[in-house]
């Protein structure tokens, strides 16, 4: 590969081989249904078996062009236009496009991105080495959260023989719970961490919103519990609706499933200040940052 200088081919080979090192094997997809088996009354065990093949082609498709990238370096095979943008982007930091294509909306540069990957398969890794299902879900790590929604109203239904049509969320912020801490599963409904507020902050003293900080744009946003409720009447007041985006970018588009690609549900979060406050300032939910 004459045309790259020395120190920049290095700097390419260098972040192929460390992303190597770092992103794991794709997931055994026959041992995770073994582990696994299908249950009409737990749909979690579904949710599971489509993380996994969606981050195995994700894995795959890491792996591989990091791979060819490195063999085309050695002169093993002609660098494609693919690997070529791959290496541009390997070399400025960027996602390469090809990976983008099979991967969750992330504005991640590809440092943080690589690790932010390794974080959410060890997420899918204990989830598959846990005979039951986690105790609380890592929001941000799935790749799909909306199946997973869908997947915690399948269970309430089927329990409790009622219609998934008539169920809606209620929301519990559980200020004073530690996610480490958390050692079983709430008898209905889940328990789910991670995400970040932007625009506000989550007060535990008033267990309210409240004014952001100085210099501070995001908070991590506690523990919450999503309560499903059987023709629940939304509250009019006290409440600011919050919507849930997967990145700071909120806009996204449909896809072929019918969800959007970037938000993911709307929160009810108290507070005692008129919402519209809230919605001039553009208060939001976010499962991932940009950095």
């Amino acid at each position: 590969a004459e045309y790259m200088g020395g120190s920049r081919e290095d700097v390419i080979k260098e972040t192929a081989s460390d992303i190597l090192a770092r992103v794991p094997q794709p997931f055994d997809e026959k041992a995770v249904s073994a582990g696994h088996p299908l249950d009409p009354m737990q749909s979690m065990s579904t949710v599971l078996i489509q993380e996994v093949i969606r981050y195995n082609k994700l894995l795959s498709a890491v792996r591989r062009s990091a791979k060819d990238l490195l063999d085309a370096l050695a002169g093993r095979v002609v660098m494609s236009k693919e690997l070529e943008d791959m290496a541009s982007a390997l070399y400025n930091n960027l996602v390469p496009k090809s990976w983008a294509k099979v991967a969750y909306p992330s504005l991640k540069p590809l440092s943080s991105w690589v690790l932010d990957l390794v974080a959410r398969v060890a997420f899918v890794a204990a989830w598959i080495a846990n005979p039951a299902h986690p105790a609380a879900y890592w929001i941000s790590g799935l790749y799909f959260p909306q199946a997973f929604l869908t997947g915690t109203l399948q269970n309430y239904a089927r329990k409790y023989k009622i219609s998934v049509d008539s169920l809606g969320w209620d929301f519990e912020v559980l200020d004073a719970l530690e996610v480490a801490k958390i050692r079983a599963p709430p008898a209905d409904g889940c328990y789910v961490y991670g995400m970040f507020i932007e625009g506000a902050r989550w007060d535990a003293t008033t267990h309210r919103l409240a004014e952001s900080r100085p210099k501070e744009l995001f908070t991590e946003f506690p523990v919450v519990w999503l309560k499903p409720v059987p023709n629940r009447v939304a509250p009019t007041t006290g409440v600011y609706r919050c919507p849930l985006y997967k990145t700071l970018e909120r806009a996204g588009t449909l896809s072929t499933t019918g969800h959007s690609t970037n938000y993911v549900l709307t929160f009810e979060v108290a507070t005692d200040t008129d919402p519209e406050h809230w919605i001039k300032r553009g208060v939001a939910l976010i499962c991932s940052l940009s950095d």
